[in-house]
C-alpha cells in the first residue's frame, strides 16, 4: 500500500534529515484529566463523550497524584457550546498541579488572545487541533465556526507558547477532511512539528457506522507531508484505529519517514529496526 516511488522518496528525505531513531511513545505516564468529567455540550460526531469516560474527573486527580505520580498530565475535556475547553475555570487545581512538578499539556479547542496568554503561564505544550475545512467543522463538532477562527486560535497560542498541531486525517467520517488545507496552514503560519492522528469509527457515535479513511489516502498524506516539509518532525499519534489497520498504518508510516509512534504495532518496530533505526522509547506523551 502506498505509492512505492513516493514512500521511497520520503525516506531519503527522512534518512538525509534526521538521526536513525524512532520515539516508541507509551504514554503510562501521562494522565489525562477532563476538566469537564463525561460532559461535552457538542457531542461531536466523532467521539459522542465516549473518550472522556476514560478520563481523570478534576475532584480525582490529586488523589490520583499521590495514589501514583505522573510525569505530566494531559489537560483536557469537553468543549462548550463556543468550541472552547474551560480550562481557564480550573486554574487553582492546574496550578497545584504545576507546583508538583508535573509538565501540562494542554487540548484547549478555540481560544481568544487573553485566554492562550493565560494557558501559556501554566503549559509547556499546547495540542491543537487544526482543521481545514469550514463543512467539516460544522458537521463534525456542529460548529457555525471557520476555518479562520481555528487559525487565529493556533496564531493567539504561538504567540505565547508551544504548540504543537494535530491533523486528523479522515475527520469527517473517514472522508477527505480539508487535511491538505490544514498543512497549507501550517506552511504560511509555522510550526515546530506535526502530529497526525487518524479517524476512529467509535461505537455509540454518529459515525460509528463509518470506516477508516483508506490506507493508501493515509499514508500518501504522511509521505507527501514528509516531503513537503523535510526538516520537520512528524509523529503518529495516539488515536488511530487498532488491528490490521494499525499493524499495516504503522510499517508504513515508517517507510513514510515519521519520527514518532504512539505505542507502535510490533511489526513497526521490527521494520525500523531492520531499516537501521534505533527505538527510544517515551512514557510521556508524545508532544512532551
Amino acid at each position: 500500500m502506498g505509492s512505492p516511488g513516493l514512500l521511497e522518496r520520503a525516506w531519503q528525505v527522512r534518512q538525509a534529515n534526521f538521526p536513525p531513531m524512532l520515539g516508541s511513545d507509551h504514554p503510562s505516564r501521562t494522565y489525562p484529566l477532563s476538566v469537564t468529567g463525561k460532559d461535552c455540550a457538542l457531542d461531536c460526531a466523532h467521539c459522542g463523550k465516549h473518550y472522556l469516560a476514560k478520563m481523570v474527573a478534576p475532584a480525582q486527580a490529586l488523589d490520583r497524584c499521590q495514589a501514583s505520580p505522573p510525569l505530566s498530565w494531559l489537560i483536557s475535556g469537553g468543549c462548550g457550546p463556543d468550541g472552547k475547553v474551560p480550562v481557564l475555570e480550573h486554574l487553582p487545581l492546574l496550578q497545584a498541579l504545576k507546583a508538583q512538578g508535573h509538565r501540562l499539556n494542554f487540548h484547549v479547542g478555540l481560544v481568544n488572545e487573553t485566554e492562550a496568554e493565560a494557558i501559556a503561564a501554566l503549559a509547556d505544550a499546547v495540542s491543537f487541533d487544526l482543521v481545514g475545512d469550514g463543512e467539516t467543522i460544522r458537521e463534525v463538532f456542529g460548529l457555525d465556526r471557520s476555518v479562520g477562527d481555528y487559525v487565529a486560535s493556533y496564531r493567539a497560542l504561538r504567540r505565547h507558547t508551544r504548540v504543537v498541531p494535530h491533523v486528523c486525517i479522515g475527520l469527517r467520517g473517514g472522508l477527505p477532511s480539508g487535511e491538505e488545507a490544514a498543512l497549507d496552514i501550517l506552511a504560511a503560519e509555522g510550526h515546530d512539528t506535526i502530529v497526525f492522528i487518524v479517524f476512529i469509527p467509535t461505537p455509540g457515535t454518529r459515525y460509528a457506522g463509518r470506516k477508516p479513511p483508506p490506507m493508501d489516502e493515509a499514508v500518501r498524506l504522511l509521505a507527501e507531508a514528509r516531503l513537503r516539509f523535510p526538516t520537520t518532525p512528524i509523529g503518529l499519534g495516539c488515536m488511530r484505529p487498532h488491528g490490521a489497520y494499525r499493524e499495516a498504518l504503522d510499517s508504513l508510516a515508517v517507510r513514510a519517514g515519521v519520527q514518532r509512534i504512539v505505542q507502535p504495532a510490533p511489526q513497526a518496530v521490527r521494520l525500523a529496526q531492520e531499516l537501521g533505526l534505533q527505538i527510544v522509547r517515551s512514557e510521556e506523551c508524545c508532544v512532551l
